[in-house]
């Protein structure tokens, strides 16, 4: 088996084969760093690649195997973090120039978690400043770019993140979203990526102030639902550090993965009422419809509209939350920071208290209207974007037959107007490969369940990679 092939295998697959002593987690981490190696000069997924420290944690996993300790879910399996989560002695820049040499101290919360399940961290994939763009550029790292065409974005903010999957250098990531940031990426590159119901993956570390978060999470980005599960499982769980993390146990996200779609009733929303997409992306998604159906499931579209458009009032809470986070570093780092940050920062400044008050009673109105919803549907299926991945800097002119005009800080949401949606409404959401658009670049469905309802959505993304699969489809910088 080349090392491409190892690396495209799912991870629990290469746990397995580690366990087994079939390959040891040393070799197969040094497989995963000849593929950045090869790969990464032309895509520029990680900013930070920790060769010494893998393959001491390699060689640790190798050992515990030999003195038969107790094995976490991704014993010896490499793993790629976003460089959004705090990483104990290994460079975190948060995507910011100004950070561009910090070396914490402590982890956080998610990348705690990680370490405990006996993954080997190969380093830090690429994201824009603080996450703040769909694209995943800075000003201080080259450009992230897709692998199925390099002159495309791989979407952001967890741009290498999926890029690190997409490519075959490791199996499984880490990636935040906070307005779309795991779907999105995973849409455009063509792999899964999972959007946890609010406040059951706690947050917690880096540089930005305390403030209440109501639109973000880390979620899973992966070749494989199973893995999805696997790392959302790892993932979960109350801490008291997070003031906004679930009390309540999570799911055991694997009981039932297997179960199908059969008898499940499912709602469908090409545009929720208010957005234009292109024809190649409604052909996608009536063909999932299709796929859902054989499997079982009572499928119809619903007349479900989201007005106001979700995006002016998650514009108004996350550029206020901008500024409680970060607005201290305008005064002596202007020129340092990123233009589409500085502009959330400047319009969070103009954002009242009256105004934010306003957005969050919109935002629960959103949340009645879900919980409507899904009193009578288990699911709604969506497209994640209106199109696919577009050259960098170039958002589409026209969606449809409607001209984009739709922009904020540079951010083209006309163009992705179906993902902070759900961030805003809390519900947990997933984007799958569906299928291909016109430009032979990848479409992704957005598959949405009730509050709480995670292992639901994993279940349904399951049983659709299961009937429609996609792993054997590689893009050309792999």
């Amino acid at each position: 088996m080349n090392d491409r092939e190892l690396m495209y295998l799912p991870a629990y697959e290469q746990r397995k084969m580690i366990i087994k002593k079939m390959i040891s987690s040393v070799e197969i981490t040094e497989a995963a760093l000849r593929r950045v190696k090869l790969l990464d000069s032309d895509l520029h997924s990680f900013i930070t690649i920790d060769e010494e420290g893998a393959l001491r944690r390699a060689a640790e996993a190798d050992k515990e195997i030999a003195n038969k300790k107790k094995l976490g879910i991704f014993h010896g399996v490499p793993v790629s973090i976003k460089d959004l989560e705090v990483t104990r002695g290994l460079k975190t820049t948060l995507g910011s120039g100004i950070f561009s040499d910090w070396v914490p101290d402590y982890d956080s919360i998610v990348v705690e978690r990680v370490r405990e399940s006996g993954a080997v961290i190969i380093g830090k994939t690429n994201t824009p400043e603080f996450g703040n763009r769909e694209e995943t550029f800075t000003n201080f790292f080259p450009t992230c770019n897709n692998p199925w065409d390099e002159d495309k974005i791989p979407g952001g903010s967890s741009g290498g993140a999926a890029v690190s999957v997409a490519s075959g250098m490791c199996s499984i990531a880490t990636g935040t979203d906070g307005g779309g940031s795991v779907r999105l990426p995973a849409a455009f590159c063509g792999i899964f990526g999972h959007k946890p119901t609010q406040g059951r993956v706690p947050r917690f570390g880096g540089q930005g102030k305390p403030s209440f978060n109501t639109t973000s999470t880390s979620g899973p980005m992966t070749n494989d639902v199973l893995d999805g599960a696997l790392m959302l499982q790892v993932m979960s769980g109350f801490d008291k550090r997070d003031p906004g993390s679930l009390r309540s146990e999570p799911d055991d996200f694997l009981r039932g993965l297997e179960d199908g779609v059969d008898g499940l009733k499912i709602g469908v929303s090409p545009t929720l009422g208010f957005a234009t997409i292109n024809d190649d992306v409604m052909d996608s998604i009536e063909e999932s419809v299709k796929t859902f159906k054989k499997l079982g499931a009572k499928v119809s579209t619903v007349s479900l509209k989201l007005d106001p458009l979700p995006s002016e009032y998650w514009w108004e809470i996350w550029t206020a939350g901008q500024v409680a986070m970060y607005g201290h570093l305008v005064e002596e780092h202007t020129e340092e920071l990123m233009p589409y940050t500085l502009e959330m920062i400047k319009h969070g400044y103009t954002v009242t208290g009256a105004a934010y008050a306003v957005a969050l009673r919109k935002a629960e109105e959103l949340r009645l209207k879900m919980a409507d919803y899904f009193s009578e549907y288990d699911l709604l299926l969506t497209p994640v974007a209106a199109v696919t991945a577009w050259e960098h800097l170039s958002p589409p002119v026209q969606i449809g037959t409607t001209i984009n005009k739709d922009k904020y800080a540079g951010i083209s949401y006309g163009a992705i107007p179906f993902t902070m949606a759900f961030n805003i409404s809390w519900n947990p959401a997933a984007s799958i490969p569906c299928g291909f658009g016109k430009d032979k670049m990848p479409i992704g469905l957005q598959i949405v369940a009730d509050l709480n309802m995670d292992a639901l959505v994993m279940r349904a993304s399951r049983a659709f990679e299961q009937a429609k699969p996609w792993k054997h489809l590689r893009p050309p910088l792999s």
